[in-house]
């Protein structure tokens, strides 16, 4: 297991309401671009889907990636799932199973996310190749 660290910074987020209903929390839905690094180089491509319930947010994502892992090129999708409580976004994401592409076929993880700001975050990824 190889363990990569960095940050990416968000250099878009665009938010809209997904649904709403009276007395209800609100789903929202958010398109988002990263640019990643550290041992993750590259740009990310996400979407969000956002819930709203009173003095929180819950959410969950799917993201593409495109670039370099470890020196090693290609795409893979991640999937995250996190809250916002009070506290700076954190999230845990993983690798989607087969989405690798390129020098990072057979790509496998897990890691954490969390925000250092609102356009920054730390990030960790355990991962190998199967």
């Amino acid at each position: 297991m190889t363990n990569a660290t960095g940050k990416f910074t968000t250099t878009s987020w665009e938010e809209a309401p997904y649904d709403q209903a009276d007395d209800a929390p609100v789903i929202a839905k958010a398109d988002v671009r990263n640019t990643f690094e550290g041992d993750i180089v590259g740009a990310g491509t996400l979407t969000y889907l956002l819930a709203y319930p009173k003095d929180y947010a819950s959410f969950v994502g799917i993201q593409r990636v495109t670039g370099a892992l470890g020196g090693k090129t290609g795409q893979f999708i991640l999937q995250t799932e996190g809250v916002v409580d009070g506290g700076p976004p954190s999230s845990t994401w993983f690798v989607v199973p087969g989405s690798a592409t390129g020098e990072l076929v057979g790509l496998r993880g897990k890691g954490t996310v969390v925000a250092l700001d609102a356009t920054t975050a730390e990030y960790t990824l355990d991962y190998h190749f199967a």
